[in-house]
């Protein structure tokens, strides 16, 4: 089977095309034949070797954890599945395996796409998707009226992010580049700044600051806070409370318990994927440097069919 092969930790240049063997296929398990991955930050932590000692890996590694595609075979146990079927989920960061053309998980991680969904706007869903909710409702407590400040608004996880806060009646602020402010706008932001001329610490009394830059921007973001503010970072594994503040580093660890709810949303009107690019396995290196600049628009993708 052919996959991108990751054999030493590094940047996007150590990974190697080449070919791997699926594992025995499980009574619980599904084969699915992969359609298109999608790229995330995290995937380039674990091919550098900073996950390690969290996400340990065993070489070689196929990275990759985001899918769309179709169900191949099913195990014996499986009875709401069906070869044939579309499908989309997310595989543990451990196990990998986004990035080659079959991948075995258990079946109850999968999600059925439906028919007025395409198999890259369902790869772009599940870690962009399922990291915003968590980060905003389980960790933010974001409620209706409340003030939201999203940084990098155009990126995977703000551009979801912007439209869930929206739609649960917040008021939202978003930092984005001047090239990406209308879409920021489209997408539900009440207030887009430009963060190459702008200085974001004008906005006050906000309630939830969405981290995912970290650095300055989050030493920043601290000032922005109103009484009772929380800051809820994607970046900041060791964030503390500051100034009577809450802050709480989101991990993401399963995208299984909100494919449901994107879907519904996307049925419902209210959830718009946006995809910066998309690759051909080819040029998986391609695909982890333009996500590696930070400056993607939506999802950069992997299409992994022929």
């Amino acid at each position: 089977m052919k996959s991108a092969l990751l054999k030493a930790f590094g940047g996007a240049e150590v990974i190697a095309v080449g070919e791997v063997n699926l594992r025995n296929l499980q009574p619980n398990e599904a084969v699915v034949s992969v359609e298109v991955a999608g790229a995330n930050p995290l995937d380039l932590k674990i091919i550098a070797g900073y996950m390690q000692q969290v996400i340990p890996v065993e070489f070689p590694y196929v990275p990759g954890t985001d899918f769309s595609g179709v169900v191949d075979t099913v195990g014996a146990d499986v009875t709401h599945l069906s070869p044939g079927d579309r499908v989309f989920g997310r595989t543990a960061p451990d196990a990998g395996g986004a990035f080659g053309r079959s991948l075995v998980i258990a079946a109850t991680d999968l999600c059925v796409i439906p028919s007025e969904m395409s198999f890259e706007q369902a790869a772009a869903l599940p870690t962009a998707f399922g990291t915003a909710r968590q980060a905003l409702f389980d960790a933010g407590n974001l409620r209706q009226g409340q003030r939201v400040l999203i940084h990098a608004g155009a990126g995977g996880v703000g551009s979801m992010a912007i439209q869930q806060a929206h739609h649960a009646g917040a008021h939202v602020v978003a930092t984005a580049s001047a090239r990406n402010v209308e879409l920021v706008k489209s997408l539900g932001a009440d207030e887009v700044i430009d963060y190459r001329t702008e200085d974001f610490t004008r906005v006050r009394n906000i309630d939830l600051v969405l981290d995912t830059i970290g650095g300055e921007t989050l030493e920043k973001s601290w000032s922005v806070l109103g009484a009772g503010g929380r800051i809820a970072s994607l970046v900041e594994v060791g964030i503390k409370p500051m100034h009577g503040q809450m802050g709480e580093f989101v991990f993401f660890a399963s995208a299984t318990p909100f494919l449901s709810e994107a879907i519904r949303q996307f049925q419902a009107g209210h959830l718009q994927v946006i995809t910066d690019s998309i690759f051909s396995l080819d040029d998986v290196r391609s695909a982890l440097e333009k996500l590696a600049t930070g400056h993607a628009c939506g999802k950069v993708l992997v299409r992994l069919s022929n």
